[in-house]
């Protein structure tokens, strides 16, 4: 295999090679849409004379942790030709992907993963989960709270940057595990006029709540199936609040749209308060839970010492990595009000980690003491895990919805 960059008189070569992996058949106006969102990606491929039979593409996101922010590749377009399996093609892609963000000093990667079995095996970990909610709106919301009378408007998609893009850039700076959008991303994939999975669905709204805005919710409506007498639907796709009663006020106006009955949001997060000031939770249900971005430390050196620590931690880490081999050995994570150190040791170790299950802990959406009692982690020092879990808590659990 001869692993090298996608130019883009390929770049159809690699669209086929995805539909045809992910059993996918596209009209033009789709393939277009893919193509543009490939132009700016990083492009690799795997060559089998002038064949291409594996492809990565990764976008160049930004990515908000724990006290900061990291450069971060957000893989997409993960494909190896049904011929080619089994011969390691995904392991050069990966491999060259992992080389060239080190040599850029980019230490960690993102994807959402199609098949959990596979990624785990080349250290991506679950780092995020996300929850399905539905509301069923046959009946005004019941909520425990009073919702923000402030007025609610609505806002042409085209001005959702420049209206309700301070509004998530404030919310994602809470939340670790969230992507900065830039206009094309905004305009481009959040706010397409068509959804790409449901083509019975509205264009997107927006509705904001005050001015400024302090919240604002982005959701698309269907009308009730006569066939199967199925109540018009309003699927959420997003919304931030600054404050629980804001949040009250969209989810109330969502659920008293005329003509529907179910409210249905996706990727939610785990710790979403309408889970908590709904007052019926009869009529406000969860219904499916999942894991949502999947995170690979590439140095974890680098990452470690760049987020930020709620308390002091000072524990010597066993990390084993075998795709990265720098990344394993043992070393003293030791952190203070000036930051952290993380350096070799010859130390006993206190906790032994897989680099997969780091980096499911390392946004905070992960307890050690339950990869412990796993099996997963090995606690050598009684108290090690809990020590690690106080130091690496964040006051909301990481939470991503842009799906890529």
């Amino acid at each position: 295999m001869d692993i090298r960059d996608v130019p883009e008189a390929h770049l159809d070569r690699a669209l086929e090679l995805a539909y045809l992996v992910f059993h996918e058949r596209h009209e033009e106006e789709q393939r277009k849409h893919h193509r543009d969102l490939l132009l700016p990606c990083e492009r690799i491929g795997a060559y089998d004379g002038e064949t291409l039979v594996g492809f990565v593409a990764a976008h160049r996101f930004s990515l908000s942790v724990p006290g900061g922010e990291l450069p971060c590749p957000g893989l997409t377009f993960v494909s190896v030709a049904p011929t080619h399996r089994r011969r390691g093609v995904l392991f050069a892609l990966l491999a060259e992907l992992f080389r060239r963000s080190a040599e850029r000093a980019v230490p960690i990667a993102a994807l959402w993963a199609s098949e959990d079995a596979i990624y785990g095996r080349f250290g991506f970990g679950p780092a995020t989960q996300g929850v399905t909610v539905e509301i069923d709106s046959r009946r005004p919301l019941a909520l425990r709270i009073d919702p923000d009378e402030r007025p609610l408007r609505l806002i042409d998609p085209a001005d959702a940057p420049a209206v309700v893009g301070p509004c998530f850039e404030a919310t994602r700076a809470g939340r670790a595990g969230r992507i900065a959008r830039d206009d094309e991303r905004w305009s481009g994939e959040w706010l397409a006029d068509e959804d790409e999975e449901d083509d019975e669905l509205s264009p997107p709204r927006i509705v904001a709540l005050g001015d400024p805005v302090v919240g604002y919710a982005v959701y698309r409506t269907k009308g009730e199936d006569e066939a199967t007498h199925t109540p018009g639907l309003v699927r959420v796709d997003e919304l931030e609040a600054d404050t629980p009663a804001g949040a009250a006020a969209l989810w109330r106006y969502l659920a008293s749209i005329d003509l529907t009955g179910t409210v249905r949001a996706w990727g939610r997060p785990l710790d979403d308060p309408l889970l908590l000031f709904a007052a019926d939770r009869d009529q406000v249900r969860v219904t499916g839970q999942f894991p949502a971005l999947w995170v690979r430390l590439i140095d974890v050196r680098a990452v470690l010492t760049a987020r930020g620590w709620v308390s002091g931690v000072d524990l010597v880490l066993e990390v084993h990595d075998s795709r990265l081999p720098a990344n394993s050995g043992r070393f003293r994570l030791s952190s203070g009000p000036d930051g952290a150190r993380y350096e070799p040791t010859g130390d006993p170790v206190d906790l032994s980690f897989g680099v997969r299950d780091l980096a499911a802990c390392y946004l905070g959406g992960t307890k050690v003491v339950d990869l412990v009692a796993a099996g997963l982690v090995e606690e050598h020092t009684p108290g090690a895990a809990a020590m690690f879990d106080a130091a690496l808590r964040t006051p909301r659990l990481p939470h991503t919805d842009d799906e890529f």
